[in-house]
């Protein structure tokens, strides 16, 4: 494994149209499940946790500050990566984070029933369809800041 911090490709600038896309998506992926009464710090959550697994430092970097900056506490931002040994997340966020493993672990064991089943359970299909969007450009963009090697730390949350 690689522990430079030397970036590699300049995908904005040598794909510009295919990465303003992806920013438009994200952009839409986050309007779409906002209108739909999904929480911020939910989604910064499933975020954050998507970038734990895939080992994005960029994503994680962002993620984490935007939490912070939806009022997400430090307890539950450092607990995620164990969050079903902690009492700090509801069930409505532990069933999106359940799915958000799943989806990005969707190569180990697909994304099994009982896990889908409850997902549309605690949030109705509206809401479920605007976090399968949110947890698929996050798991994109974890792929893009990878093999960029985008620099970590400079990112800040808009005001």
């Amino acid at each position: 494994m690689t522990t430079t911090n030397e970036s590699r490709l300049n995908l904005r600038q040598l794909s510009a149209d295919s990465y303003g896309v992806m920013i438009k998506l994200a952009g839409t992926a986050e309007k779409a499940a906002l209108d739909a009464g999904l929480e911020k710090p939910l989604l910064e959550l499933v975020r954050i946790r998507a970038s734990q697994i895939n080992g994005c430092a960029y994503c994680l970097d962002m993620h984490t500050k935007d939490a912070r900056h939806a009022g997400e506490t430090e307890q539950r931002i450092y607990a995620l990566n164990a969050w079903e040994e902690t009492a700090f997340y509801t069930e409505r966020e532990r069933a999106a984070l359940r799915l958000a493993e799943a989806i990005t672990l969707v190569h180990q064991d697909r994304v099994a029933d009982e896990v889908y089943d409850h997902a549309v359970k605690v949030f109705g299909e509206d809401q479920l369809a605007q976090l399968v969007w949110v947890i698929t450009v996050i798991n994109a963009f974890n792929r893009v800041a990878i093999t960029q090697r985008l620099e970590v730390g400079g990112y800040q949350p808009a005001a």
